[in-house]
């Protein structure tokens, strides 16, 4: 796979990135394009290690050496091929996916892994700019019927899915626009909006149906979702986590969906900028490290904030793998995102204890204190804080990335529907206890990626189309289905 030794001759290749400057003047996307020789000698590297790791490392199971091998030998069209035959959208994953089967690359042990992500965003985005990604409807129709509600990652994976098996699907969102967290979550600088436009007029040409504006359970009856053969819930868990401590009421503490949201509609045109959610010339103090909580540091840079703060409770992780934190399992180690590098102070193990108030009630400071994780053998570490370390910042804004908790409860109560303590909705191959109620994604194995909400909605829908047809031609990585190449 790939060329024989090619892993020894050629070093990890990377995209380069606009300057700072200038690409926090704006929203676009500032990744700078490779040539094809440089992506064909990444290719190249995939090292033929006869287990290949990375297809368990990838939750939709990627037939990741093939493709490789096929940009290496300059067949692109054979690596889109290959490619869809089990991603969905990898123009989605290409840009926003952690790639966990670059961490159980085999040639990570010895060196830096293959750069397979990157090479599956430039097939798909090679597949578009040649015309190669084109409608496929299906060539009959089952008469059977199937809601999708929600259009996240794992909504848009189930309806094109269940409309390759020839069921008539309608997708639901309760926004003005399709994508979920993928339109309102994610910046534009990671994810311009016309990539998920493009893909969503090939799946409406294929025959699906978008109703935006319609919340299920709220302005549109449960009721009325009895007129579908099945119904698919893709709501994702958009509860999201607060810190109900002093001060948490004042006037600029925020959720970061709140304030990623609205920027995200003020750039497509969809709503007007407030001051509220608007970080210009502002203390901003972002609480939360992790990929939502990198996203508020980019935004609040391209605002112009006075000064862009990050505090993560846990300690600063490692900067490479440690003794208890081997290959192939994912890397516990430091990860320093594009945003970091516009403007970032970061700091770790740090407990956020009060929220300071003005006489108006606006946001001034934050009080926190240091923390230490101490070890018990056959214990889960326990926080202790640190004498002596308490300290005020100045802050106008503090975003709370602090993750989500489940979904939302009005579906599952109005339909009826056992949830677990985690207040996820339970599907046992992804059925709910209402037989023609299935669920995917987010809204059934809580908070997770891009990439594993794409899988579910795929499994689901083969779910789905074997309960209203009795089998299914839907492949399904779980069962080790995958499609020959």
């Amino acid at each position: 796979m790939g060329k024989l030794r090619g892993f020894l001759e050629f070093d990890k290749g990377y995209e380069s990135n606009l300057a700072v400057e200038e690409r926090v003047e704006n929203y676009k996307e500032f990744t700078q394009e490779l040539p094809q020789e440089e992506l064909e000698k990444q290719g190249a590297r995939c090292m033929d290690c006869g287990i290949p790791f990375c297809h368990s490392g990838c939750p939709l199971g990627n037939l990741i050496p093939d493709f490789n091998d096929a940009v290496f030998k300059n067949n692109w069209e054979k690596a889109l091929h290959i490619l869809h035959s089990t991603n969905n959208f990898p123009e989605f994953t290409g840009r926003l996916c952690p790639a966990p089967c670059e961490s159980a690359c085999v040639l990570g042990i010895i060196k830096p892994s293959v750069s397979i992500e990157l090479i599956e965003k430039y097939i798909v985005e090679r597949g578009f700019k040649e015309g190669w990604i084109k409608p496929q409807p299906p060539t009959n129709r089952t008469g059977k019927k199937v809601a999708v509600v929600g259009s996240g990652p794992a909504g848009l994976a189930t309806a094109q899915q269940l409309n390759r098996a020839g069921h008539t699907v309608t997708v639901f969102e309760r926004d003005a626009k399709i994508g979920g967290l993928l339109r309102y979550g994610i910046p534009d600088f990671k994810l311009e909006k016309s990539v998920i436009d493009r893909r969503l007029d090939i799946m409406k040409e294929e025959g699906i149906e978008f109703k935006t504006n319609v919340h299920v359970g709220k302005n549109y009856d449960v009721e009325e979702l009895k007129s579908f053969d099945a119904v698919v819930l893709c709501g994702g868990a958009t509860q999201r986590r607060g810190l109900p401590i002093e001060g948490s009421d004042a006037n600029g503490v925020v959720q970061a969906m709140e304030f990623l949201k609205r920027n995200n509609e003020v750039v497509d045109g969809l709503n007007e900028t407030t001051e509220a959610l608007h970080a210009k010339d502002k203390h901003v103090i972002v609480i939360g490290g992790g990929d939502t909580g990198s996203d508020c540091v980019g935004t609040s840079n391209r605002h112009g904030a006075k000064s862009v703060t990050n505090f993560e409770i846990m300690p600063r992780p490692a900067d490479s793998r440690t003794s208890d934190n081997p290959w192939p399992y994912w890397p516990f180690t430091l990860k320093t995102s594009s945003s970091h590098e516009e403007g970032c102070d970061r700091n770790w193990s740090i407990l956020t204890k009060e929220f300071i108030k003005d006489d108006k009630g606006n946001l001034k400071a934050l009080k926190t204190v240091e923390v230490e994780w101490v070890h018990t053998p056959g214990q889960r570490p326990q926080l202790k804080e640190v004498e002596g370390s308490e300290k005020e910042w100045p802050c106008d804004l503090a975003l709370l990335a602090l993750g989500f908790t489940g979904p939302e409860k009005t579906l599952p109560e109005q339909l009826g529907l056992d949830t677990d303590a985690r207040s996820n909705i339970k599907g046992n191959n992804y059925q709910t206890n209402v037989p023609n109620v299935f669920t995917a994604g987010d809204m059934r194995r809580g908070q997770s990626l891009i990439v594993w909400a794409i899988s579910e909605g795929r499994e689901a829908a083969r779910q789905v189309d074997v309960y209203l047809t009795g089998s299914s031609d839907l492949p399904t990585k779980e069962k080790g289905d995958l499609p020959t190449v």
